[in-house]
């Protein structure tokens, strides 16, 4: 505790002392180059450097409580609630990870669970070789459905169905869980407003520059914000490869809807909307092989995009009434992070790159990228240290601003236009490579 409190300190003194620097120098050269600049593009300067001072309030706030949070985790006291649990294992088209993935359910450290394998009509080997590991094993049974093809809903809803336990493990079949990830987990539902634990998802596949650079995107930019918003008991995404439920709750949320390509988010903002509280486990972890070729990836974020956009679309209306202050403020957050955040981000960069065109402003561009990669390696340090990870993961915070998020928003504003424009989609499955 004592050393995550001294990385903290640090990392609140290094963004002070980088970020006030940065934006004297930044300012002071905008406000020079300002009277030279159409009024049209001061206007749109103004708004985008605004747009820096936002990013680093959040920084800021998103690091502040994703410590609290690491603070109330680490000093609650040892429980032991250790009920049955059914674990949902929905697969397509996994072949090369099924086994692997059944193979670690069965090396958790957790006195009574089942194990419900669904194949979702897959067209490769999956039925096959997750049927070769049914049984029973140690007290842990081992149960293999096959379905007609329908998608992962669909699958979960006919596990869902088949469940024996009241609480639920919903897991990917690319994924596989750390021993001590049930029991870091289901602790938290001794408090009965509980209704759903999210899990710390972690890339296993860190084998070249685009699989590492995702490690740290999860690490950065999605653990240490579900750790932020654990802090208010309202984690808005509980993540496909681990979220554990009460099947009461996902009964009365009416099971996984069909209509949308992310019905993890939208299950979140169900179970938000009846107003049951959702905790995030650090300790939960499931290792999940992340997309290798630039084509899978994105595929993959172009499915989250508009699965996202699709389960917010059904919300908009009900949370502008806020009656439900909670599910008001999870849309209006994920709206902003998923639609405006990569709009605007996207727009500054052309911004800046068309004020070197035309005026030679090639300066202000380079501290652009200066400033949002120090407050990265920043972030970075102080999530790497939080999460106890490899300190190596750090110094790709570099091209992780240099390119890799700007690709990636670049993406996610493609997907936005094109679901606001109804274009028809697919799922759009990833090529698996049994990293697991």
């Amino acid at each position: 505790m004592r050393r995550a409190i001294a990385y903290f300190l640090l990392f609140v003194f290094l963004a002070g002392l980088l970020g006030l620097l940065g934006y004297l120098i930044f300012g002071l050269l905008f406000s020079q180059a300002l009277p030279v600049l159409p009024g049209l593009i001061r206007g749109a300067g103004s708004l985008f450097f605004l747009f820096m001072c936002v990013l680093l309030v959040r920084y800021l706030i998103l690091m502040w409580f994703a410590f609290l949070s690491q603070i109330e985790i680490a000093t609650e006291p040892e429980r032991d609630f250790l009920p049955p649990i059914s674990i949902l294992v929905p697969a397509y088209n996994e072949g090369a990870n099924i086994q692997a993935s059944i193979r670690s359910l069965l090396e958790l450290d957790y006195p009574c669970y089942e194990i419900i394998v669904i194949d979702d009509g897959s067209t490769d080997d999956t039925y096959t070789r997750a049927r070769s590991m049914e049984g029973r094993y140690s007290g842990v049974r081992v149960r293999v459905l096959q379905k007609r093809n329908g998608g992962k809903a669909s699958a979960l809803n006919l596990g869902i169905a088949a469940a024996s336990e009241d609480l639920i493990l919903c897991m990917d079949g690319d994924s596989r869980l750390a021993p001590g990830s049930l029991r870091a987990a289901t602790r938290h539902f001794t408090d009965p407003h509980v209704g759903a634990v999210a899990g710390n998802v972690k890339v296993v596949n860190r084998l070249n520059l685009l699989t590492r650079l995702q490690a740290l995107e999860y690490i950065e930019g999605l653990n240490i914000v579900r750790h932020a918003q654990a802090f208010f008991r309202s984690v808005v995404i509980i993540p496909g490869p681990f979220g554990v439920f009460r099947r009461r709750v996902l009964l009365e949320a009416g099971c996984y809807a069909e209509d949308t390509f992310a019905e993890d988010a939208d299950m979140t903002l169900r179970i938000l909307e009846r107003g049951w509280k959702i905790r995030y486990e650090p300790g939960g972890i499931a290792f999940t092989e992340a997309p290798e070729s630039v084509g899978d990836l994105v595929k993959q974020r172009y499915r989250w995009t508009r699965g996202l956009l699709q389960a917010l679309k059904k919300r908009v209306r009900l949370a502008l009434r806020f009656r439900n202050r909670g599910l008001s403020i999870a849309v209006f957050y994920l709206l902003f992070e998923g639609l405006a955040w990569p709009a605007v981000n996207v727009a500054a960069q052309l911004f800046l790159v068309y004020l070197t065109a035309i005026y030679g402003a090639g300066l202000l561009l380079v501290l652009w990228w200066a400033q949002l990669t120090v407050l990265d390696l920043v972030a970075a340090l102080f999530c790497v240290v939080a999460e106890e990870e490899s300190l190596s993961l750090v110094l790709y915070a570099v091209p992780y601003r240099l390119f890799f998020t700007l690709c990636l928003d670049v993406c996610r504003v493609g997907a936005s236009v094109e679901e606001l424009m109804e274009v028809e989609m697919g799922w759009g499955n990833l090529e698996r490579r049994g990293r697991l």
